[in-house]
């Protein structure tokens, strides 16, 4: 099989076009795996108090992505603001899942 010869010469546009969805599926996987340690500590040390903060970061990320003209940069500050909206969730469900004795209770569990 022969491929064609536009794609036989290396090209950058090209590169970025194949390495694209790898590239975002790679920050995609680090990005959530920057949040979880995050939505830990932050349970641990705050309790659900902060919930509002994630907010406002998941928020202010998704708006941002809609202005950013960069396609791969859109893309990941738009898979942070999601994250960051998740982490939401996660830390109501760290909250049982300390109070069910699975992990440490911290100074932000004082009454």
């Amino acid at each position: 099989m022969r491929l064609p010869q536009n794609l036989l010469c290396f090209s950058p546009l090209l590169f970025y076009m194949v390495f694209t969805g790898v590239i975002i599926g790679l920050a995609t996987f680090l990005i959530i795996g920057l949040f979880h340690p995050i939505v830990i500590k932050a349970e641990y040390y705050t309790g659900t108090r902060l919930w509002w903060l994630f907010l406002l970061v998941g928020i202010g990320c998704i708006v941002a992505a809609l202005f950013i003209t960069h396609t791969l940069a859109s893309a990941i500050v738009g898979v942070t603001g999601f994250s960051a909206l998740w982490s939401i969730l996660e830390l109501f469900e760290q909250r049982q899942r300390v109070n069910k004795g699975w992990f440490p209770e911290g100074p932000g569990h004082q009454k």
